[in-house]
């Protein structure tokens, strides 16, 4: 009889939307950590579109939305795993917005998420090496690979006539992913990378990087690192030694710490990092200045549509069961259907419960290209008066 009642226990669990219920959902992010200024504003984006959900009443016949949070730390595998799994099986959420760094994201994947079949949509995890994971179809990302980030930078570069660069990357997946991508494509655009050279986090010195670094020579330093660790520590030993005054800043520099660290220090550098523009964009920033935090801050945006597509996908599923709502998530997310754009979400959920279908734009302009992937669009800026000025889309 025990094991009877744990078994009907567990069905209902996953029993999906047989009436109003309570759907947890989990955010797993790096709170702490070498990007820790960004994560504020995307817990804050991917929470923003699970209120809007909840406060409508219309998911799921009238059920509302938890949130759960979690550390992921961006860098400490073991750390993020051990986040996810108490998010899975302590707190009993049914999809994580996360991770966040792109190491702990598969750590996390492949060593507890798969396992019990969660979701995971990643705001930020950006490593090409997630386009092949075996990931059982729970695994979706909001930002577009590295691979494209890479060819984005030899487009920019190459169009400004700098044809030597020299290269550091965080000593990670992510770091060594897209020092890679952009090496490939920049040099088959036929610039030269004089060096592609890792550095580790946490060190309070970096001046024997910057002398090697600065040896090998280039007209500028790309930096493939974190604002709020290596990275920084990088640009300020090449700053203060004269080895480098310009500057590439890919997306995990990009941000308010960097012009607060470094601002007219780094006149005319380039900054690239995912975001849109149009409708969808504009709605959000509205809403998330209205809601007290930066909307310009990288990957708050796709915070918000990493959440507000398991959410609309449940709907579509009629059930909060991964299994069921996996198989929905591109189809929300793409034509055809009626245009979703941030605030629009209670007006999507009516949508589908009537057996309609939607096309969710969100503040990212989502489109998914197989894989779980988005196709993405890249944001150019270059510092200008202390701070990051747009200067165009691609």
């Amino acid at each position: 009889m025990k094991k009877l009642l744990l078994a009907s226990a567990a069905a209902a669990l996953f029993a999906g939307a047989a009436g109003a219920e309570e759907v947890k959902m989990g955010i797993s992010l790096g709170f702490t950590g070498p990007l820790e200024s960004l994560a504020g504003p995307m817990d804050k984006g991917a929470q923003l579109a699970m209120k809007e959900v909840s406060d409508s009443g219309k998911l799921l016949d009238g059920s509302t939305v938890t949130v759960v949070t979690g550390d992921s730390t961006c860098a400490d595998a073991a750390a993020a795993t051990a986040t996810v799994e108490r998010l899975i099986t302590a707190e009993g959420v049914r999809g994580i917005v996360g991770g966040m760094c792109s190491g702990e994201t598969i750590a996390s994947l492949e060593n507890v998420a798969k396992a019990n079949g969660i979701v995971m949509i990643s705001p930020s995890a950006t490593s090409p090496a997630l386009s092949d994971i075996e990931d059982n179809g729970l695994f979706f990302r909001t930002a577009p690979s590295d691979a494209r980030q890479g060819e984005v930078m030899a487009d920019i570069l190459t169009g400004k006539g700098i044809m030597s660069v020299a290269v550091t990357y965080t000593n990670n997946d992510y770091g060594k992913g897209l020092a890679d991508s952009f090496q490939a494509a920049y040099e088959a655009k036929g610039g030269k990378v004089t060096v592609n050279a890792p550095h580790d986090d946490g060190k309070a010195d970096y001046s024997a990087e910057v002398a090697a670094l600065a040896a090998a020579g280039g007209d500028a330093l790309a930096v493939v690192g974190y604002i709020d660790q290596g990275g920084a520590g990088v640009t300020r030993a090449a700053l203060d030694t004269g080895a480098f005054s310009t500057f590439i800043f890919p997306d995990g520099m990009v941000g308010t710490a960097l012009e607060e660290k470094f601002g007219a220090e780094t006149a005319g550098s380039i900054g690239i990092n995912p975001a849109s523009e149009g409708d969808g964009r504009d709605k959000f920033n509205e809403m998330a200045e209205a809601a007290g935090f930066d909307p310009h801050s990288p990957y708050a945006g796709e915070a918000y549509d990493a959440a507000a597509l398991m959410l609309l996908a449940m709907q579509a599923a009629g059930s909060s069961d991964p299994a069921a709502y996996k198989d929905k998530i591109t189809e929300v997310a793409n034509a055809p259907g009626e245009p979703i754009l941030p605030g629009e979400l209670g007006k999507a959920l009516e949508i589908l419960a009537g057996g309609g279908d939607i096309d969710y734009v969100g503040a990212s302009s989502v489109e998914m290209v197989g894989n779980g992937e988005s196709a993405g669009t890249f944001r150019e800026t270059e510092m200008k008066d202390g701070a990051l000025a747009v200067i165009g889309f691609r």
